[in-house]
């Protein structure tokens, strides 16, 4: 049913006279009179009987009015349900417990009227897919691909450089220490079962690893997050790196400890990603957000793959 032919009718029956709809439409009488035929014919039904005193409904014409209202307020709630800045944000951050993960409720402390969808994709090359058509609004993701190799009307900036931990049990050597740096660590076993070959925290770990001559194990399977604390937490000699904004919970009893990397500090460099071409407001607004707390890249004190120390723009200040 074309739903142009359905506005007329409307407008015919509440101003009672095509020449005054003709008028509230913004179209001719001539097309206002061959839409509602052609809706009759569609119909098989007369819908007006023309008076000296303008149109009237037909039992038909009375019987369609309350449907045709309600397609015209269906056909409104649906086009408003994706105008830009009226359905939620939807925003990819890799791991409910991952610092994207804390940025975007940091922005949304801030910006509380905001409604947002939180997914969880499995790596870049998925995220920057599902960017590209369109089935999320922006993701957090290391981005490895040389500057000019995303897709055309993709576009990134670095938005967090988030510090490398090394967390260990009570009874590991370093547990007692404040600070070690990343070369104190040659010989020592580096436990990462969820490391998966071809994505980008897996490209991360392999260039932090052959920078420093670490030993990192990825050798399986990966049981999830409480296998590991509980492993990590009765060995003397094994240890995993964990993101310092990365949110851990574990029993009191297992006493595991969060320990600093320093000269240099390595960083895992999260930035988020979106379509130039997409108007949706709170899209602008996280920009913003995340531009006014961006991190400075200059800092010789950290480490970063080469991949990650490219020159980002950053987030315009105004619009898309």
């Amino acid at each position: 049913m074309d739903l142009d032919a359905v506005r007329t009718f409307v407008a015919v029956a509440d101003a009672g006279h095509f020449q005054r709809a003709a008028a509230d439409l913004s179209i001719t009488q001539q097309a206002v009179s061959k839409r509602i035929a052609a809706l009759e014919k569609d119909l098989g039904v007369r819908l007006f009987t023309r008076t000296a005193r303008g149109s009237q409904l037909t039992i038909d014409g009375r019987a369609l009015l309350p449907h045709a209202r309600h397609l015209l307020q269906v056909e409104e709630r649906a086009a408003a349900s994706v105008r830009p800045g009226r359905r939620a944000l939807r925003v990819d951050v890799i791991g409910r417990r991952l610092a994207p993960a804390g940025l975007l409720r940091a922005f949304h402390r801030a910006h509380p009227e905001t409604e947002l969808d939180v997914v969880t994709l499995f790596d870049a090359d998925t995220a920057i897919a599902a960017v590209r058509c369109g089935t999320i609004d922006a993701s957090f993701r290391a981005v490895t691909l040389p500057d000019g190799q995303l897709p055309d009307g993709i576009e990134a900036v670095r938005v967090l450089d988030e510090p490398v931990q090394l967390l260990t049990g009570p009874a590991h050597e370093f547990a007692a220490a404040r600070a070690v740096t990343p070369v104190q660590l040659i010989g020592h076993r580096i436990w990462m079962p969820g490391i998966v070959t071809g994505t980008e925290w897996a490209a991360y770990y392999e260039e932090l690893a052959a920078a420093f001559g670490l030993t990192i194990d990825a050798i399986g399977p990966n049981f999830g997050t409480e296998p590991l604390l509980d492993a990590i937490a009765d060995s003397s000699t094994l240890a995993t790196f964990v993101g310092e904004y990365t949110r851990l919970l574990w029993p009191a009893g297992y006493d595991l400890r969060r320990i600093s990397l320093h000269a240099p500090t390595p960083v895992y460099p999260h930035s988020l990603i979106w379509r130039s071409d997409n108007p949706h407001s709170a899209l602008t607004a996280l920009r913003n957000y995340l531009g006014s707390t961006q991190p400075d890249h200059l800092d010789t004190r950290t480490w970063t793959p080469k991949w990650a120390q490219r020159s980002t723009p950053s987030p315009p200040s105004g619009s898309n």
